[in-house]
């Protein structure tokens, strides 16, 4: 047993998000054998929550299939990829997604809340930021309603505010300041400037993810974001009808003009699944919206989900359903569009090394 006969036993094994193997990725980057251990090394793109278990089980799998009796120890650590703008603005955190919509009541922070908790439950630490203004219902849907953020001055003399963390996830919002029967009563500058402190008066700490829950359309808020923050994408929900549809299409298009990469459509409320009758789906707001613009638009379908009472409830009870473990098959559904875009993520990571290394080489 040798360096070399590990390697040729692994090389061939396959990034499943990337469908590029170890060896053409150069992701392995050691291999020590000491008396009957055996430790290999390897580098992948980031981020690897969902990916690492899938790569390491494989190589495991190799390695066994030529050598009994060897102890085997995978160690995986992400490549760092350097910011291209705005390295200085929310440095403490790896990636960063925009869940947006082109209207209200689509179940926007619905989707955005289970997402974060979603993450969290991989082992990944998740900051979301609540900043939809006119509407902040993420202090409700993680049962913080009520709870006020804890604040301390700076030596300069700046106040910085700490999230309140619930079910793994960090969360600042608008809510924790305000009455919860108060009205934001504010125009657009004063929107923009509200989102600004709640970005960069914050102490997040070290995140793998912060997920902004954006109010609904097209403004100021979203404008403000798109200028300020080096997105890895924006994700964005629709409901299945028309009028849902149509306003998509133009969030797809500011999103494409301020060169925001957009990781894919989510239709929520694709269906009603009646509790009393699991096997049935009603299309109560129509059918296949959310497929039909993504296509229209070629940008990624990311996956449908259904209208549910537990889904409600969760929200309504502080405890998104994605967390609850008598709902699996909509905590399922979840999870898998959630690794839908983690995977979109790497996918975008690797273009954009792979085109900077072009043009180098160039």
């Amino acid at each position: 047993m040798n360096e070399q006969i590990i390697r040729e036993a692994i090389d061939s094994v396959l990034d499943p998000d990337l469908a590029i193997t170890l060896k053409d990725l150069n992701a392995i980057k050691s291999i020590e054998i000491e008396g009957m251990s055996i430790s290999v090394y390897i580098e992948l793109y980031p981020p690897v929550h969902w990916i690492a278990k899938v790569i390491e089980d494989e190589i495991r799998e190799k390695i066994l299939a030529i050598s009994e009796g060897y102890e085997i120890r995978i160690y995986v650590r992400e490549i760092i990829t350097p910011r291209a703008t705005n390295p200085n603005v929310l440095p403490t955190v790896k990636h960063l997604i925009a869940v947006s919509s082109g209207k209200g009541g689509v179940g926007k922070s619905t989707i955005a809340a289970n997402l974060a908790a979603s993450l969290a439950q991989r082992g990944a630490s998740v900051g979301l930021l609540d900043a939809d203004i006119y509407g902040p219902s993420i202090p409700t849907m993680y049962g913080v309603a009520g709870a006020q953020m804890e604040a301390e001055k700076t030596e300069s003399g700046a106040l910085i505010g700490f999230p309140i963390e619930q079910y793994g996830v960090k969360i600042a919002s608008i809510g924790f300041i305000m009455d919860r029967d108060q009205a934001a009563i504010m125009r657009g500058p004063m929107l923009a400037g509200y989102f600004t402190t709640l970005m960069d008066q914050i102490a997040w700490g070290d995140l793998d993810f912060l997920v902004f829950d954006l109010p609904p359309g097209t403004g100021d808020i979203q404008l403000t974001l798109t200028q300020r923050v080096p997105l890895d994408g924006a994700v964005i929900v629709t409901t299945p009808q028309e009028i849902s549809v149509s306003d998509v299409r133009r969030s797809i298009s500011m999103f494409k003009k301020v060169n925001v990469t957009i990781l894919g459509i989510i239709e929520n409320m694709s269906y009603f699944v009646p509790p009393d009758a699991p096997e049935k789906q009603y299309y109560i707001f129509g059918k296949g919206g959310g497929e039909q613009v993504a296509s229209d638009s070629g940008v990624p379908f990311l996956g449908a989900v259904p209208l549910t009472i537990d889904t409600r409830e969760g929200g309504d009870n502080g405890f998104p359903v994605v967390l609850n473990p008598e709902y699996l098959a909509q905590g399922d559904i979840i999870r898998d569009i959630t690794a839908s875009i983690v995977s979109m993520i790497r996918k975008n990571a690797h273009a954009s090394r792979n085109a900077q290394t072009i043009s180098i080489t160039l």
